[in-house]
C-alpha cells in the first residue's frame, strides 16, 4: 500500500498555510492549560513542559489542499502523558484544541491514544519554527493537517463533540486522508 493517500502529491518540505497572521508566542510566555473533564486541571509553563517525558515520532504529514511530506521527525510529549498528569474523567470523549490566534480543532480521544500523536516542539531535530506552530503544535499523522493545530495554548476535554474552526466551515470532522474526507 502506498504511503501517499489518494489525491496527494509529495513535496520536499512542509508548506505553510494558516488563517490570518501567524501569532508570535515566546517559549517564556507560553502556557498550556489542561482543562475540561479532567480530575486535576493544570497549567504548564515552558520549563514544566520541557521536564515531561519526551518522545520522537517519524510520521508522514498530509494537507487537505493535496500535498504530503513524508518522514517528518517530530519530538515532544505524548498526549497520554498529559492525560496521566491530569487524570481524565470517565465521561471525557472529545478534545477541543484551542490555539493562539483563535484557531480550534476537534478530535475524538480514541484518535489520540497511544504513540500515534503528540504535542511537538521540535521538527527534524530543530526547534519548531514559528511558521509551523512554535512553540508547540499538535501532530496527528492519521488525519489531514488541519487537525494538527499550530500554536496550541489549551486542551479542553469534553463529553460532546464540538466543531472546530474548519469543521464549522464545512470541513470533515474525521479528516481521514485515506478516505479523502476533506469536506462534510
Amino acid at each position: 500500500m502506498s504511503r501517499v493517500p489518494p489525491g496527494q502529491a509529495v513535496v520536499p518540505r512542509l508548506q505553510v498555510f494558516t488563517w490570518g497572521q501567524p501569532p508570535v508566542v515566546s517559549a517564556q510566555s507560553w502556557r498550556l492549560a489542561l482543562e475540561g473533564l479532567v480530575e486535576r486541571p493544570r497549567e504548564l509553563s515552558w520549563s514544566e513542559w520541557r521536564a515531561l517525558p519526551r518522545r520522537a515520532l517519524v510520521a508522514d504529514f498530509h494537507c487537505v489542499t493535496g500535498w504530503s511530506r513524508l518522514d517528518n521527525l517530530w519530538e515532544g510529549v505524548l498526549l497520554d502523558t498529559l492525560w496521566e498528569l491530569v487524570g481524565l474523567r470517565a465521561d471525557a470523549r472529545f478534545l477541543l484544541v484551542h490555539c493562539h490566534g483563535g484557531y480550534t480543532t476537534n478530535l475524538p480521544l480514541e484518535a489520540l491514544r497511544g504513540e500515534a500523536s503528540l504535542l511537538a516542539d521540535t521538527l527534524d531535530g530543530r526547534p519548531l519554527p514559528p511558521a509551523h506552530g512554535a512553540p508547540v503544535r499538535l501532530v496527528v499523522p492519521g488525519r489531514y493537517a488541519y487537525k494538527s493545530a499550530k500554536w496550541v495554548r489549551s486542551l479542553e476535554l469534553s463529553a460532546a463533540d464540538r466543531p472546530g474552526f474548519w469543521e464549522s466551515r464545512g470541513y470533515h470532522h474525521a479528516a481521514d486522508p485515506w478516505k479523502e474526507e476533506r469536506f462534510a
